[in-house]
């Protein structure tokens, strides 16, 4: 069986995280839980509840992710928020799949939305908009640019490296696997549930940030044909 490796990017989610951490399955082989400068108990709650913490001084949800990547030890990696949003206990059956259909990354597509008060009208818009985007300039067909809900083999780093160290590292990592014509790539379809605690997304700030990275990367790769 493949070695799993989870990673969970935190800051100041004392709330939550413990919950997300029971959450996953036992065959997962590590739980690592990146803090990312939290100024509650976060790091403490997620090793008591068993993961592995390491701490990134750098601010930003793609230097969180980074860093978890760089010291996981699993053939295969699953992300999830520390925010008890994405399902932990489809993780098991996405590995299947992603086995089973001989693939290299799969993204977890949250849209049509189960739950309707999983995200509000203003980011399913903002959403749906740098999705678009995503597509029209890449040349690709997703249906969720944004999820923060990955699973896929580690050996994609043998042929890509990542450049953002915030929010943007999401669309990035997704484009960048989906445009390569060495790695197989789709999306699997999941519940999203509401969220628990303060969200730490600022829907016009992040919005634009990830617009104008759009941008940036296009300047750095060829459409997908």
């Amino acid at each position: 069986m493949d070695k799993i490796s989870v990673i969970i990017p935190c800051y100041n989610e004392e709330e939550s995280i413990e919950r997300v951490i029971k959450s996953i399955p036992n065959e997962v082989a590590e739980i690592i839980v990146v803090d990312n400068n939290s100024k509650d108990k976060s790091a403490e709650i997620a090793r008591n509840a068993g993961a592995r913490v390491i701490s990134e001084p750098i601010q930003g949800y793609g230097a969180a992710h980074k860093s978890g990547f760089k010291n996981a030890q699993g053939d295969i990696i699953a992300t999830l928020d520390a925010d008890c949003q994405y399902p932990a206990e489809k993780i098991l059956e996405i590995v299947k799949y992603l086995n089973d259909k001989n693939l290299d990354f799969i993204s977890c597509n949250r849209f049509p939305l189960q739950n309707s008060k999983s995200i509000n009208f203003t980011r399913i818009i903002g959403n749906w908009f740098l999705t678009t985007s995503a597509n029209l300039l890449f040349g690709l067909k997703l249906k969720d640019s944004q999820s923060g809900m990955w699973i896929f083999k580690k050996k994609i780093f043998d042929d890509i490296s990542l450049e953002s160290d915030d929010m943007p590292l999401s669309q990035e990592l997704k484009i960048r696997v989906a445009t390569n014509p060495k790695f197989k790539f789709t999306e699997y379809y999941i519940p999203y549930y509401p969220r628990s605690g303060e969200s730490k997304l600022f829907p016009i700030k992040h919005g634009l940030m990830n617009f104008k990275a759009l941008f940036k990367l296009r300047k750095q790769i060829r459409p997908h044909t």
